[in-house]
């Protein structure tokens, strides 16, 4: 098969993997379409082979405004081979969404000029909610959403093109899109395994939301160190599963891996009027047990005081960073 000169979407999809902490090993030369990736992080890996188009409008007078699509070339059938998950995309560039299909409702020969459509208000929605379902009739959904939500597509590609089976289930995915922080516990699902996801998808949608705004309020720094290079994550100040911690941007730092560790280990701490401490007595514990190595430099790369977001109302909230300490121990 010759090339499929697609380097521009794979390039597009490398970045959604990595920027989402998930590694990737190349299973087959990027030249050849579909891709072929494994895709892993600590105890999860999927193997995923990807036909990807570029989304544009259908054209001609005749088709709807609001219709979009991908126009299948290169290949007459999507294959899928046990073990692998088959991924049907297109990317719209002007949104920067992608768009999924079942590829279990296309499994056939393809036919001539073959396409896969689209509502343009799909794509829209993803583009402001990060992720949206869309309806196409006879019991299947396209799935649009934008690049930081690549990898949970994956994780639950199948159950997520099920909602199409209930008409019910999928109105209740369509609520959780727009607003991921209603109580999904109090959904009426039937179906446990949808149950299972729409749980997911919520709480990715809520993580997705809550990184975004803090990097941004941050400028993609890290609040110790000024470190960008897109090694910087959203740390909540108090622990995502206390009964106190809040996804508010005000209960947000963002921290580079290094500091962030070291934060969640109690290692160094903000104080409340910003400053920088690092905890003495773990430093000499180091030192005692000859695992301080590389001490000096950490404590000299550190500023004296946070980087604080310029809107004020995005600025650590004192309140939380006090219940923060004391939940790890810190003394005044």
């Amino acid at each position: 098969m010759p090339p499929h000169h697609k380097y521009d979407l794979l390039e597009a999809i490398v970045t959604s993997i990595n920027d989402a902490g998930w590694n990737i090993l190349y299973l087959a030369s990027i030249d050849e379409h579909p891709f072929r990736l494994q895709i892993y992080r600590e105890n999860e890996s999927f193997t995923v082979r990807i036909y990807i188009w570029h989304i544009t409008h259908g054209g001609g007078t005749a088709r709807p405004k609001n219709e979009y699509r991908i126009q299948i070339t290169g290949t007459d059938h999507f294959q899928q081979v046990p073990g692998e998950k088959t991924l049907i995309l297109g990317w719209w560039e002007e949104g920067d969404v992608f768009a999924g299909w079942d590829v279990r409702k296309h499994g056939g020969a393809l036919g001539q000029s073959p396409s896969l459509q689209i509502r343009k208000d799909c794509l829209q929605r993803a583009a402001e909610n990060v992720f949206s379902p869309c309806d196409k009739g006879n019991q299947e959904i396209a799935i649009a959403f934008r690049p930081d939500f690549l990898v949970e597509y994956v994780r639950n590609l199948e159950h997520l093109h099920d909602f199409g089976r209930s008409q019910e289930d999928l109105a209740a995915l369509d609520a959780v899109a727009q607003h991921p922080e209603i109580n999904v516990e109090d959904i009426q699902i039937a179906d446990n395994a949808r149950k299972i996801t729409i749980i997911s998808v919520s709480k990715k949608l809520r993580d997705v939301k809550f990184r975004n705004r803090v990097l941004a309020a941050y400028d993609y720094h890290c609040a110790m160190c000024g470190l960008q290079l897109k090694l910087v994550d959203a740390a909540h100040i108090i622990p995502v599963n206390h009964e106190k911690s809040t996804d508010e941007t005000r209960n947000g730092l963002a921290l580079c891996v290094l500091h962030h560790r070291a934060y969640d280990q109690a290692l160094l701490t903000v104080w409340d009027d910003y400053s920088i401490r690092v905890n003495d007595a773990q430093v000499d514990q180091l030192r005692r047990i000859r695992r301080a190595g590389g001490v000096d430099t950490f404590l000299s790369n550190l500023g004296s005081v946070i980087r604080t977001p310029v809107v004020i109302n995005d600025r650590p909230h004192v309140e939380y960073i006090r219940i923060a300490n004391y939940i790890r121990n810190w003394k005044t």
